[in-house]
């Protein structure tokens, strides 16, 4: 029984008053009931259901009323009959606040659910675009690959990939969908046409059916198009590299502005390809490759937030160091209003790519799925659905910690996946453990749990992954979780950025001139805002 069923059902006993909600889905579609007995009130005919308000009718039973229900769905509140009129015309003014809440309620769970579905699907295009990167060796190959993939998510028709050649300044088609002729080269200085002004200015152009129009893009041209540079993150700035174009959208629809981010993001890891693609042939000497994984080690630290983006609720910091140039340590922080901030902390298995490519999608979904609950386990739970093929397909597991700092109720809730080290230092140097809630994600299929403590204005959480704990010196001897503590607590009164120097001093010291056998990240975080009450 629903909320609606059952509020109606109490008002049926209270009053001997029958009461029923229905909904019309659309203009020609039949009323559809969202709340009551279908035995006790049948749904009101097209003339008895008013445009605003109410209408009475005398019946044999008594007297009826339908009043229509405010809201964005079409809908309507039926009482009666009753021989009680003062019980209808009551109920009218009782049921119709109700029965508008909960419409609006279900309008946006539909809205939430389609929303976060158009995400997963771009989750899983971005991470199938990385797959189809990474085992590609032909850029023409990989190009016509994601051309059609990008094509099939926005709902585009006709398209193409153009990669610029600079010996001779044109723009080259590289991969062409649904063109109604064959692409022309174009010239990097072309006055009118779309694609070169997109490569030359490095913005993306949104451009209106009949915009702009230049006769070299006509055989990809239809309605409106969406036209973004591909470039490459270089040491010294931005590169561009080429642009995709894409038109003649399903039912004529334009494109839109989450059309364009997504086509941006797509268009950025296929400029990688295309640089590490021309580097390969141009040369293998180790100096380039290691520029290179330098590069990638650059992309992938980008995806971590800035520690300040949870200012002024909380002073953080934090560090993740790859042993290798890319890893599978990772952390994630969230702004989730009132009061409340969510860290999170992770730790693939293994290390290297195979680790990036599940940390980077671990990123991705934690950036939907924080956003959407207050329940810290409930999170992780969407988490392990959305990872669950990845981490079954690579025989992968990771831990992950993931805790909400509520300042002011003075709480702090997480659910811990296996993660050893999660700690609050108190302010007079005591260590409280957040102990693990459950097994590491890929493990098992059970449902998260969470748990729950105190939080005081002094406390500072502290979270670390353990490459930190596990990293032997010069003498094999292990650094060990107490060392680590140990400079927190001596350091708990400093800023989080010195307690995180003063952790990585410390390891490094101990490490000595030996290389970091596994990945390395830390997180510091103490609140601003100070506790209520």
């Amino acid at each position: 029984m629903s909320d609606l069923d059952a509020v109606l059902s109490a008002f049926r006993e209270a009053t001997g008053c029958p009461a029923s909600v229905w909904a019309q889905p659309g203009p020609q579609e039949p009323l559809q009931m969202e709340g009551g007995d279908p035995g006790d009130s049948a749904a009101p005919p097209a003339e008895r259901r008013p445009a605003e308000g109410t209408m009475e009718f005398e019946m044999p039973g008594g007297l009826q009323i339908v009043a229509r229900v405010p809201g964005a769905r079409t809908a309507w509140l039926s009482l009666g009959p009753s021989a009680d009129q003062a019980a209808a015309r009551l109920g009218v003014k009782l049921l119709l606040p109700v029965a508008s809440q909960v419409l609006r309620s279900q309008l946006e769970v539909s809205h939430a659910a389609a929303d976060l579905a158009e995400r997963y699907e771009e989750i899983n295009l971005l991470y199938s675009i990385g797959e189809i990167l990474g085992r590609t060796v032909s850029l023409e190959d990989a190009a016509r690959t994601i051309l059609n993939e990008i094509s099939e998510t926005v709902g585009a028709r006709r398209g193409a990939i153009y990669v610029i050649d600079r010996t001779v300044g044109l723009l080259r088609p590289v991969a062409v969908l649904g063109a109604t002729g064959p692409l022309a080269d174009i010239a990097a200085d072309d006055a009118h046409s779309v694609t070169a002004r997109v490569f030359r200015t490095h913005h993306a152009l949104l451009v209106a059916d009949g915009a702009m129009h230049a006769e070299i893009e006509a055989p990809i041209r239809r309605g409106a198009m969406l036209s973004v540079p591909i470039m490459w993150a270089s040491p010294q700035g931005g590169v561009p590299l080429g642009v995709v174009n894409l038109s003649g959208r399903r039912g004529g629809q334009p494109f839109t502005a989450s059309d364009q981010k997504l086509v941006s993001a797509i268009a950025t890891q296929v400029g990688t390809t295309i640089q590490n693609t021309r580097l390969a042939r141009a040369s293998a000497e180790q100096a380039e490759l290691t520029r290179e994984m330098a590069l990638a080690h650059d992309l992938q630290m980008k995806l971590l937030p800035p520690p300040q983006s949870l200012a002024p609720t909380a002073d953080c910091a934090a560090r993740v160091a790859p042993a290798e140039s890319v890893g599978g340590d990772f952390y994630n922080l969230f702004q989730l209003g009132d009061g409340r901030v969510g860290v999170l902390i992770g730790d693939v298995s293994s290390h290297g790519y195979r680790a990036a490519l599940i940390m980077a999608l671990v990123m991705s979904a934690t950036a939907i799925h924080a956003r959407g609950s207050r329940d810290p386990a409930a999170t992780i739970g969407a988490l392990l659905v959305s990872l669950a093929d990845e981490l079954r397909e690579t025989e992968m597991f990771m831990t992950v910690c993931y805790a909400i700092i509520d300042t002011r109720s003075g709480t702090v809730t997480w659910c811990n996946a296996g993660h050893p080290h999660a700690f609050v230092v108190h302010g007079d140097g005591a260590t409280t453990r957040l102990a693990a809630t459950d097994p590491p994600l890929g493990l098992v299929d059970d449902a998260p749990h969470a748990a729950s403590r105190s939080w005081h204005a002094d406390d500072v959480l502290v979270l670390f992954t353990d490459g930190i704990s596990d990293e032997r010196g010069t003498q094999k001897k292990r650094l060990g979780e107490r060392a680590v503590l140990e400079v927190v607590k001596a350091r708990r009164a400093e800023a989080a950025w010195r307690i995180v120097d003063g952790v990585f001093a410390l390891v490094e010291g101990h490490m000595g001139a030996m290389s970091p056998r596994d990945d390395q990240a830390l997180v510091v975080l103490r609140t601003r805002v100070m506790v209520e009450g």
